[in-house]
């Protein structure tokens, strides 16, 4: 299973990444929206974590709303905060309020999966 990270603080990002990886999941990370919108195009995650503050022009809720463009089912976990915007997630998707222990996205994912993957 493809994991899809996107955050810009690398040591969250290291951390999170992982505690994914010994989880035997796969992951991708991106520290950008930018970055994360062309993985997305790519169809490549099964599940996308993702930070809603992010640098640049693309936040979190955008990322997840063009993935679900591309994919529908995708199960979206949001990382947050402090977000300045009020919060629109995706149906089918989490909120974990920051911080967080690596933990708790580890258990997170394996819900999202175990909702995405039918029987």
């Amino acid at each position: 299973m493809r994991i899809l990270l996107v955050e810009d603080d690398p040591l969250i990002r290291e951390f999170v990444v992982e505690a994914l990886r010994e989880e035997g999941y796969e992951v991708i990370h991106a520290a950008s929206g930018e970055d994360a919108l062309a993985w997305c195009g790519r169809r490549v995650a099964d599940v996308l974590v993702t930070d809603v503050r992010l640098p640049g022009r693309v936040d979190g809720w955008q990322i997840a709303e063009r993935c679900r463009e591309q994919d529908p089912e995708l199960p979206v976990i949001y990382a947050t905060g402090f977000s300045p915007v009020a919060p629109r997630p995706v149906s089918g998707s989490l909120v974990l309020q920051k911080p967080y222990d690596p933990a708790e996205i580890v258990r997170a994912v394996k819900t999202m999966a175990r909702r995405a993957s039918p029987g």
